[in-house]
């Protein structure tokens, strides 16, 4: 359709105040109440992205989240031109509330250039998102279930509530109604909602980073489902792009979780196009403390 994808016209469109300085406001805040670290990853990126040529592409970022973001105020970024080459060129971006730096983030962009070195792994054989049903679907279909304890059905309609600004269907959802340990994997194919179309390559890659962290530290929980989550936040977050894409088109996210300890989980994901070329790749590093003692079942 037509609809502008809300993340273009509000999410990700800052207000300039002066040269290399902009303010971002927020669209859609998590129940945690702490801002969404995709929102200022994305918002970072496209500050940066305003310190560059229209030639030069992203290619990859490297942030730190080193405060907790606060919901009620906007956020400030400052862009330092750190370096302007040839074929590479790196900016680095400062997030800031209340006088002091909440995220960090260096982004290199590079002029386009030909190479015979080339290889990637090959995409998952999944179903297309046409046989699949949506996250919304999914948690409607859970609710008629008569069985669902009360106070489970009221987070699942909270988070049907939500109006997140993003298309979701999970390949293989897991059952929420069991606490079994699940491998540390998941697949979802992703877009962003409404119509962003052809344009700077940028604005694309920095829609891919507000999806890339949905639900994506959540890899690392699954094999550890009979416990209920206390805290569980970003740490870091890196992103590096390869090809060119779409984020209003279907991609698959494939998301993984090599490791978990200490408190801290690291998850791993790749952003596949449809005709099996390998968009995105990123990392995650997070905070994860949960109850000690196994949660009752949700039936």
């Amino acid at each position: 359709g037509d609809l502008r994808s809300v993340l273009i016209t509000s999410v990700l469109n800052l207000e300039r105040l002066e040269v290399d300085l902009f303010r971002g406001q927020h669209h859609w805040v998590p129940a945690t109440q702490h801002l969404f670290g995709g929102q200022i990853v994305g918002q970072a990126l496209v500050a940066a992205a305003h310190a560059v040529s229209r030639d030069e592409q992203v290619h990859s970022l490297h942030c730190y989240f080193v405060r907790t973001g606060d919901p009620k105020v906007p956020v400030l970024y400052e862009v330092e031109r750190t370096r302007t080459g040839k074929s590479f060129s790196v900016r680095s971006v400062k997030a800031i509330q209340h006088g002091k730096p909440i995220f960090t983030c260096q982004a290199s962009f590079q002029l386009s250039q030909g190479s015979p070195v080339q290889h990637q792994f090959t995409m998952p054989t999944v179903p297309p998102p046409e046989e699949l049903l949506t996250q919304e679907e999914l948690i409607q279909k859970f609710l008629q279930n008569p069985n669902v304890a009360e106070g489970y059905r009221k987070r699942l309609t909270k988070i049907q509530a939500q109006d997140v600004p993003i298309d979701i269907k999970p390949v293989n959802p897991p059952d929420i109604f069991s606490s079994e340990p699940q491998e540390p994997k998941q697949l979802f194919w992703v877009r962003a909602r409404g119509y962003i179309g052809e344009t700077d390559m940028k604005v694309h890659c920095c829609v891919a980073a507000y999806i890339s962290d949905y639900a994506f530290l959540g890899t690392a929980l699954l094999p550890h489902r009979q416990y209920r989550v206390k805290f569980m936040v970003s740490l870091d977050h890196s992103m590096w792009f390869h090809a060119p894409f779409r984020a209003d088109h279907w991609m698959l996210y494939e998301c993984e979780s090599p490791w978990a300890g200490g408190c801290r989980g690291l998850v791993q994901g790749r952003l596949w196009r449809r005709d099996g070329v390998l968009a995105v790749t990123c990392a995650q590093e997070g905070v994860i403390r949960v109850e000690q003692t196994p949660t009752q079942s949700k039936l």
